[in-house]
């Protein structure tokens, strides 16, 4: 691989012009692709087969409901009823002006005495407004619309708000917050080369590959429905890991320039050797990715499969529009002073120790403390993880005009108004199965109201309605689910479902905790075997993967602690606290699983590699940390930045991924790679590095791209130059 690497960076720095306009062609054609192919996003989430989303599907086809809805809370003046004749005409008016507005085919009256949808006092009512399509197919115009009559509304003596699956927002836009983290990526940049050309140019082309590969996913919308939160999270992960990866082959070539390499060999180096491992950290990445098709829930196989798209064009870009840009760059790659002198530093006098190599120093000084410390702490900081809950529904902003509305209504009607549950009861006699069931129903813990049931059109179908007394995202509630599906499994003669969208939230949520075992031991395994085969040992991967473990844990407890527990809300801009959102700890376990193997395979594959050219294993860990650690600081800085700054998203679902993703990077890189890992190797010495004969037929992957090094002097006499180059490239971190 190492070969035919470098001859793609051969191939990129001869052809470098016409290497350049062909990225960029692809990402106008892409540009052009996503401005007339793209469609509409979806914000709901539900898996095929299960019995909530039957029921919703048989409920559109007996019913014809199932479009797109919005609740408007109306309140009366203090001291007023909703039926006294003012504020009944005012709220006749209110329902003609929002049937009338865009999509919309229907507007109840809560007034209606027909079905009237008033509390016991008559001081608060609502207003069901129905669309036409399904929640994706409601327009930003249309979704306007609505909310600027319901605010006209609650000028006057009403009080308005509206609250609803059609207020949900598309594809979430990039906030201040995302912006500061790209900016914060340049300043470590800039820092980490000594040039702010050389920083410019690492993040053009990582802008580059997401943009192909986010216009891309724009463009798939037209063809599939996809989530909303697609794009955004296939973009965030895509820019840091384009920005990293760009950043170890840049690395590479501007140690090689000041070895005194020219241009086109340092290129072909850097491409072969960094590439390779460039290569093998962007496969672990798109098979942890890949692997969330395993779970078979259509939506996250859809997430994964975008993510890992991305992260194949990152991972192409770096091998071929980053040579190319070196190309053009050629020795100003180097800050001023280290362009002058490239290529006699054997004759510069060495630095004394940094800190990085005063830290591993320490580390593996007092291995025992430090690694009985690291497990205790990142212990303590898992704790949270072992309570956590997660649902599909999101909690609105605390001020807006969702959450006015959901308070409005269980002022008047209880908390689980805002979450009521569907039966649909099928077979001949339905409505009579229905009615008889409504009592039972009724009696169960939990319920305070079941409405009458209403007949399909040929009577083989009735709908029931229940409210909850707790609000949707309560135990409670979804513990009333599962009681209901009980009562119901025994009716006779008919078949009953129960659905609505809690139980929507229930049974994805349910699917993912019972997937995520298996992918954890799916992605575990995985990491084990290929680190099995990079290092040829045994010891050195089980580390590795027990350190994933306590990356994950540490990762969620802090993210649970934050975002269900409210401990340090401020930090991220949190409002409001409750239960995760259910995609959460599947993608960040998949996400978390391709960064940590990175930070792996680059940091102990320099320490394998001073091994095996005869260094003692105490030294070997030391010069490998010496070597490689100031880029990996480097990389885990950007990419700590970019998901921190996504983590200030108003999107619920991306804002609790960057953050739990943004914790992981730092536990991970900082102290899993750079304090347990070091420590761990340290005190199993030359067992470490033991394989068992009968497994020495394992094929060992060339990460450092040695077949290059037949022509290169030997570690020894280039070891000064790289110390200098990690002097260089880490200047920041020191």
């Amino acid at each position: 691989m190492a070969h035919l690497l470098s001859r793609i960076g051969a191939f990129s720095h001869r052809r470098r012009l016409a290497v350049v306009l062909v990225w960029l062609a692809v990402l106008v054609a892409g540009g052009a692709g996503a401005l007339t192919l793209s469609g509409e996003t979806s914000n709901s989430f539900s898996i095929p087969g299960q019995e909530s989303t039957v029921a919703q599907e048989k409920i559109t086809e007996e019913f014809g409901a199932g479009g797109a809805t919005v609740r408007v809370a109306v309140a009366a003046p203090e001291g007023q009823t909703l039926t006294d004749p003012g504020t009944a005409a005012a709220v006749g008016d209110l329902v003609d002006t929002l049937g009338a507005l865009p999509g919309v085919v229907a507007a109840s009256n809560p007034l209606d005495p027909a079905a009237p949808a008033v509390n016991a006092d008559q001081t608060i009512g609502y207003s069901t407004v129905a669309y036409g399509g399904l929640v994706e197919d409601v327009t930003d115009d249309q979704r306007a619309a609505l909310l600027s009559a319901v605010e006209d509304a609650g000028i006057g003596d009403l009080t308005v708000e509206a609250s609803g699956e059609a207020l949900n927002a598309g594809a979430p836009h990039m906030g201040v917050g995302e912006v500061i983290g790209v900016v914060l990526a340049v300043i470590i940049l800039a820092l980490t080369y000594g040039s702010l050309v050389t920083a410019g140019m690492n993040l053009l082309t990582a802008s580059v590959g997401v943009g192909v590969g986010v216009l891309g996913i724009t463009i798939a919308t037209g063809f599939l429905e996809l989530s909303s939160t697609t794009s955004a999270l296939a973009g965030m992960l895509g820019l840091a890991v384009g920005i990293d990866y760009a950043l170890f082959i840049i690395s590479r070539y501007r140690q090689e320039l000041l070895r005194g390499a020219d241009v086109p060999t340092a290129i072909t180096t850097a491409t072969g050797t960094a590439g390779s491992a460039v290569v093998t950290a962007g496969l672990t990445v798109v098979i942890a990715l890949l692997g969330l098709s395993v779970v078979g829930i259509p939506f996250l196989t859809q997430m994964g499969v975008a993510a890992a798209a991305t992260i194949v064009i990152a991972v192409l870009v770096a091998l071929t529009l980053v040579p190319a840009a070196m190309s053009f760059l050629g020795a100003r790659a180097l800050p001023r002073k280290a362009r002058a002198g490239a290529g006699d530093d054997l004759g510069r006098p060495t630095r004394g120790p940094g800190f990085l190599a005063r830290w591993v120093a320490t580390v593996t000084r007092y291995r025992v403390l430090t690694v009985v410390a690291t497990v205790l702490a990142l212990g303590v900081i898992a704790i949270p993880f072992t309570s956590m809950q997660t649902t599909l529904i999101p909690t609105p902003e605390p001020g807006s005009t969702q959450a006015r509305a959901q308070e409005l209504l269980a002022q008047g009607f209880g908390e689980g108004i805002n979450g009521p549950l569907a039966v649909l009861v099928e077979g001949d006699g339905a409505a009579q199965a229905a009615a008889e069931v409504s009592e039972p129903i009724s009696a169960l813990s939990d319920v305070a109201l079941v409405t009458p049931p209403v007949p399909d059109a040929d009577g083989t179908a009735a709908l029931l309605t229940v409210i909850p007394l707790s609000g949707p995202d309560t135990e409670a509630t979804e513990n009333l689910v599962g009681d209901l599906r009980a009562e119901l499994a025994g009716l006779d003669g008919a078949d009953a479902y129960v659905t609505g969208a809690t139980a929507v939230s229930v049974d994805v949520a349910q699917a993912l905790d019972e997937a995520l075992p298996v992918y954890l031991a799916l992605v575990v395994g995985l990491a084990f075997v290929l680190l099995v085969l990079v290092f040829r040992s045994l010891l050195v991967p089980l580390v590795g993967v027990l350190g994933f473990l306590f990356t994950v844990g540490a990762s969620l407890g802090a993210t649970v602690a934050v975002f269900q527990w409210g401990w340090l809300s401020d930090l991220v801009g949190l409002t409001s606290t409750g239960p995760l959102i259910s995609l959460t700890p599947i993608l960040v376990i998949g996400i978390l699983f391709g960064l940590a193997m990175d930070y792996q395979v680059f940091l102990v594959s320099r320490m394998h590699e001073a091994h095996t050219s005869g260094e003692a294993p105490l030294e070997a860990i030391r010069a490998g940390f010496r070597r490689s650690a100031p880029v990996v600081v480097a990389a885990a800085l950007i990419m700590f930045g970019v998901f921190a700054g996504f983590a200030t998203s108003p999107d619920p679902t991306l804002k609790s991924i960057a953050f739990a993703l943004a914790v992981g990077i730092v536990v991970d890189a900082f102290v899993v790679r750079m304090v347990l890992v070091p420590a761990a190797l340290a005190l199993m010495g030359e067992r470490a590095w033991w394989l068992p004969r009968w497994l020495g037929w394992l094929p060992h992957l060339d990460v450092e791209g040695a077949a290059l090094k037949g022509d290169d002097a030997s570690d020894d006499e280039v070891g000064a130059p790289r110390r200098a180059e990690a002097d260089t490239v880490g200047s920041a971190a020191r």
